[in-house]
C-alpha cells in the first residue's frame, strides 16, 4: 500500500498545506519517514490523516468562489467499527462548510472495501448543502453496492457515467463542469 499516492498533478492548482483555509494548512510532509499505516501495511506520507484508523485522504482540490472541494480517499471506509463517516464529516466537511464549501467530489478508485453502519451522518451532510451535492467517481462496484445497502445512494451521486469521466486528463474546473452536466442531465431526465 505504501505504493499507492494521491493525485500530484493538480499541485499547480492547489495545495491544502498553504491553503490558510484548509484543515491541513501548514502541515509538513516527512518523506524520509513512513509512519502511517492501514491494518500494518504502511502508506505513503502524502495522505492525510483525519481521525480514522482505516481511511486516509488528499484534499487535491478547493476553489472557494465555487464552492468546490475535491478529495481523493484510500483505504478501507468502515463505517462498523471505525465510524470514518463521523470523523469526516465532522473534522473535515464540517470545516469546509463553514468556508462556504457546497459542491464535493469523492474519488475513490483506492478506496478497498466499505462497511456500512447506518446513514445518520450522510442525511446531515446532504441536509448541509444548501442547494449542493455530493458526487463519486470510481469506486469500485462493491462500495457501490454496500452503499445501496445502507441507503447511501440516496445522499451521494455515482453511477456509470461519472466513472467514465477520465478526470486526471482534466482541470479541476474542466472536472466540476463535466460533473455539473452529468448531474444536470439526469435531473433533466428524472
Amino acid at each position: 500500500m505504501h505504493t499507492i499516492l494521491p493525485y500530484e498533478g493538480w499541485l499547480v492548482f492547489y495545495d491544502a498545506s498553504e491553503d490558510e483555509r484548509s484543515p491541513f494548512y501548514g502541515k509538513q510532509y516527512d518523506f524520509s519517514h513512513y509512519n502511517q499505516a492501514i491494518y500494518n501495511y504502511y502508506i505513503d506520507p502524502a495522505w492525510d490523516f483525519f481521525g480514522s484508523e482505516t481511511l486516509y485522504m488528499k484534499l487535491l482540490y478547493c476553489n472557494y468562489h465555487e464552492q468546490l472541494a475535491i478529495i481523493e480517499l484510500m483505504g478501507e471506509w468502515n463505517d462498523t467499527l471505525y465510524n470514518d463517516i463521523m470523523h469526516l464529516k465532522r473534522n473535515i466537511i464540517d470545516r469546509l462548510l463553514r468556508q462556504g464549501i457546497r459542491f464535493f467530489i469523492l474519488i475513490g478508485e483506492n478506496v478497498l472495501n466499505f462497511h456500512g453502519s447506518d446513514d445518520a451522518y450522510y442525511e446531515e451532510w446532504f441536509d448541509d448543502l444548501d442547494e449542493g451535492w455530493i458526487c463519486a467517481l470510481n469506486f469500485r462496484p462493491h462500495v457501490y453496492q454496500e452503499w445501496e445497502k445502507y441507503d447511501i445512494d440516496y445522499y451521494i451521486h455515482y453511477g456509470e457515467s461519472l466513472n467514465m469521466l477520465a478526470w486526471r486528463t482534466l482541470e479541476p474546473l474542466q472536472l466540476f463542469e463535466a460533473v455539473k452536466n452529468i448531474l444536470n442531465r439526469r435531473i433533466a431526465l428524472s
